[in-house]
This record gives C-alpha cells, structure tokens and sequence, in this order.
C-alpha cells in the first residue's frame, strides 16, 4: 500500500485525501505541522519554527517527529527538513530566564551562543550590561517579557524558569454538585489540561494556552486552575455577556459566593478577588482635546489593582495588541490562554506564544467528538450562483468591492429560508450567521427571527438567549457578535451566510457555537452559503482550513438538498 505523505525539502508536507492511511497521519502531524491548504484530493501542511516549539513545549522530541512523518511517508523524508527539525527543537530552552540573587538572568550551556544573542541589538537593549559568568548575563528589571519576545523573533525562544509571584491567598474549591443538584467533576481531558498548565506548580509550568473546540469546557479548565492555585484571579473575556456567563459557571460549580466576584465592564466597575473585565473596557481610551497620548488606557490600572496570583485570557487568539504590551509588564503573574485555535488573522502566533507562554494542551476536536464530549458536524457548503445583473455588478467592481457585493447574493436569503423551513419542521434551534448588517435585517424580516448585534443592549440579549434555551424562539438572526463566548447549548443548526473574508478562526468558532452534545446524541449541521466563482468561494476556502486540519470534511453542493 502506498503510503499518504511526502515531504518536500521546503519543509512542505502533501497529505492524500484518498489514501487509507489518511486520519491516521493527518492526527501525527498536526501535533507539529500546520494546514495551509486543503483541495479535494491533496492537503498541504507546512513545518514552521513556532509550530516546532509549540510541539516542543508540550514535550514531543526531534525524534518522534521525525519517527511520524518517516512512518507515512511515501519517499525518504529529505534530510535537510531532518536536519532543521532537530536544530529548532534544540532551539527551544537552550536559553533559559532563572531567578538569581533576586534578579531576572538569561542562562545558557552554550557560552558562544549566549555571547551571539547578548550581541544582538535587539536583545541588548534589554540587557544591563552586567555578566555574573560566561553563562549568565543580568536581564533589565521589568524586561523580562520584552526578552523573551526578542529572543523568539531571532529564533531563539527561552524557557522562563524564574516562577511567579502567589497572588494573595484566596480559597476556591470545585462543588461535587452544581447549584442545581447535578454531579459535577472534571472530564479526564480537562484534568490532563490543567495538570499540563499547573506542572505540578514548578516554575515550568504557569503560563501558556490550552486549546480546546468551542463547548468543549475551556471555562471548566479554567475554574479547574483556579481551583489548583487558590488566588486572586483576573479573568479577562471578549464581551459584558461572556464574563455573565463565566459568572454563572463560576458561581454554579465553584464553592464561590455572589460577593467574591466583580464585573468590571462598561457598566459596572467592581474589582473582587475574582474579577472579570472585558477586553473592550481594557482598551479603551478616553478622547480628551488637546491629548498627544494615545497609549494611554487608563483601565490598565485594573492590574495593579489587586495582587493578582492568575490572569486568564479567554479566546486568547482574540486579544488586542494593547493587552499583548502590557501583558509583558505581567511576567511574573501566571498567565492561562484558553481558546479553540491559535490561528491569528493578525499573524501574531508569536506573540502568544512569548507573553502568554507555549501551547501546554490540545485535543483534537474530532477525537473529542469521538468520545462524545462535542456533538458530530455536518458540514455543507452551498455554492450559489449570480443572476446576470448582479454578475455584472462584480465584473465590473473594484478589488475592494466584489467580496461584498458576492457575499450579499440575494439567492442567499431564498436558500437560508429553505434550510430554515426545514429544520423549524425538526425542531431545531437554528443560528443565522453573517457580518453585513443590511443582509442580516433583511433575513430575519424574511424569517420573522429576532435580530442580534453589536448595538443590541445587554440586558435584551441576555433575554434573547434566555428565550431561546427555554424554547420561546427557535431561530435568532446573529452578527459577528456571535463569533465568541455566546452560550447557546441548545443550537444545532448553524446557517453561514457572509462571514468575514478569509478568517480561519471565525469559521472554528461559528461551528463551536452548535457543538455542545446534544441529550439526544444527534449530530450539528452547519452550512456555509457561498457565491459560486467569487471571491466569496476563495475565502470559504480558506476559513475552512482549520476546521479542514480537525478532521472536517465539507459536503459540497449547488443546492438545498434534504
């Protein structure tokens, strides 16, 4: 039997769709490799520098990289790629940052290599000058994240053994019953990932991401960690409902009381041993006449607050470039990451990965399907064609212009209703999904559904989504705001119909918001409406890549078909 790999000297990998062996190396690789492409028959994946220190950190070797991709390949695995795998593996902690004297030192075995990066301007700068031995030079007080940022960009990355500060005690214990009367425990997965973030509280643990799919229980991780570390917590999130519903989780699964936790958001600014702000309100900057100062938030103070012992950053591929610059500031807190991918459409991998710190856990999401923990996805797309006025439209438009004018396909609404008709029929609990506010008011006419957007007020939404878990509504017509964070266990049916551009993570996150299990076991469908020959049918190519990397495979058709 011919085997599904071959590895190219550019450290390219083609995957064959069609070969038995497909899932098998498809599961190997993507603990190290990264999809960039995926038509019917050949997937491509790439070997990067980060995708090897992520892999690293969550301890796989050279060799057992190696041993993967030898054990599918069709050809003998080029010796170069062999060679760099093992030199940038080896990379990851030859440079340590230790604690000495009460100062932060960069440390390495390596003399000659730590006389290489000390030289390098741009890790100078953030050096004092002084050297203690051949080995160990004197990091700038307060440059610790700064460092490890700048050794990461030469290709470099440390491993941060200084530790970190306790944060004052606060106890917090995990309930064996919700509120509600419901056993509760961790899932044997969610254990692993806190095990793999606590490191049994040594300095090698503490900071990093975990990855898991939407509805998997990453806030679960979360409360898991917080449980291990017993102190004051600031728990950041996307929006004032997704930290209401870290309240409800926090408040039904953990020993914790009303008066333990503040919201600290555009409406309410309460700080509490556990505090949870948003992103939005972090970032904020007031506009004053006359003001030259445009780094100035002066919400940041809420991190000096309290002598935070964790910080959680929830979706973490979400967070603003403000938080990255004063997450550098934050090295000596334990820091968690939570979200379903580290893919950034900002191209900022990197940047997690030096402030927030390594990839430390990640469950494939078709395993976790497997095991029941997330529902099965149907996916579909549906490419639609144009009528010849609006053909003309796009011939005729600029560059900047034809994703939208695709994207807004009249022929769209017709077939989201029949999709809608047919599943209101089943009695499902349908999610109508785009980014362009004008199509979405038109369809949710059309289908007599509430509509939810950015302007829509908190306390409205919060009703709609109460409405629609006790069965009021069947169907609410959703902007971008339901990307992130919006708890909706009951949907099963996820409706696509513009999305924005090539965003690979808001595709991941679109379908997490149908994969909670269903009582019943059955499967989410989720549909994604496409112009056919347009830009609209590029970029669905390209969302789909990372749901493509989990084991997804998209049905594709020219109509609604039962």
């Amino acid at each position: 039997m011919s085997r599904p790999l071959i590895v190219q000297s550019d450290k390219t990998i083609l995957l064959e769709v069609d070969n038995p062996e497909f899932e098998d190396a498809r599961d190997a690789i993507i603990r190290f490799a990264e999809l960039i492409k995926s038509p019917e028959h050949v997937h491509t994946y790439r070997i990067t520098n980060l995708s090897l220190w992520n892999a690293a950190a969550t301890g796989m070797t050279a060799s057992e990289i190696v041993a993967a991709l030898e054990s599918f390949s069709r050809y003998e695995v080029p010796e170069n790629v062999i060679r760099d795998i093992e030199d940038y593996i080896s990379r990851y902690g030859r440079l340590k940052l230790e604690k000495h004297a009460g100062a932060v030192v960069l440390r390495s075995e390596d003399e000659i290599l730590l006389k290489e990066v000390t030289r390098n301007k741009a890790v100078q700068r953030y050096l004092t000058g002084e050297q203690i031995d051949a080995r160990t030079v004197v990091v700038e007080p307060g440059a610790r994240g700064y460092i490890k940022k700048a050794l990461t960009d030469i290709g470099f990355p440390a491993e941060d053994l200084v530790g970190y500060v306790e944060g004052e005690f606060f106890p917090l214990q995990l309930r064996e019953t919700t509120r509600a009367g419901l056993p509760f425990s961790l899932r044997k997965y969610q254990k692993e990932a806190v095990d793999a973030f606590y490191a049994g509280g040594s300095a090698a643990g503490g900071s990093g991401v975990v990855v898991l799919p939407c509805g998997a229980g990453k806030t679960m991780v979360g409360m898991g960690v917080m449980a291990k570390l017993e102190t004051n917590t600031l728990i950041i999130t996307t929006s004032t409902v997704a930290s209401r519903q870290w309240r409800d989780e926090l408040l039904d699964k953990t020993d914790l009381v009303s008066d333990d936790i503040g919201e600290y958001s555009g409406e309410k600014k309460e700080i509490k041993p556990i505090t949870i702000a948003t992103y939005q309100i972090l970032t904020y900057r007031p506009r004053r006449k006359g003001q030259t100062d445009n780094a100035y938030y002066p919400h940041f103070a809420l991190f000096n607050e309290r002598n935070w012992g964790l910080i959680i950053y929830d979706e973490v591929h979400l967070l603003p470039a403000p938080v990255f610059r004063i997450t550098a500031e934050l090295q000596a807190k334990r820091r968690l990451g939570l979200t379903a991918t580290l893919v950034r459409e900002d191209g900022r991998e990197k940047d997690v990965f030096s402030l927030i710190g390594p990839k430390r856990y990640d469950a494939p999401w078709k395993e976790l399907e497997q095991q029941g923990w997330i529902a099965e996805a149907i996916c579909n797309e549906i490419r639609l064609g144009m009528d010849d006025e609006r053909r003309l439209m796009y011939a005729l438009a600029s560059d900047r212009s034809k994703y939208r004018i695709a994207a807004e396909n009249p022929r769209k609404l017709e077939v989201a209703k029949q999709i809608v008709e047919y599943h209101r029929a089943r009695g499902d609990k349908i999610l109508v999904i785009g980014m362009y506010i004008e199509q979405l008011e038109q369809i949710a006419r059309m289908l007599n559904a509430p509509l939810l957007t950015g302007k829509t007020p908190n306390r409205e939404r919060e009703k709609l989504y109460d409405d629609f878990r006790n069965g009021k509504l069947d169907t609410i017509v959703v902007s971008k705001v339901a990307n992130f964070a919006v708890n909706l266990p009951d949907a099963n049916v996820a409706i696509q119909i513009s999305g924005t551009f090539g965003s690979r993570q808001e595709e991941a996150q679109r379908l997490g918001r149908i994969l909670r299990p269903k009582a019943d076991g059955s499967p989410a469908f989720f549909y994604s409406l496409v112009s056919k020959d347009t830009k609209d049918q590029d970029f669905s190519a390209r969302r789909q890549l990372f749901l493509t990397e989990q084991g997804y495979r998209y049905v594709i058709t020219d109509t609604f078909e039962v």
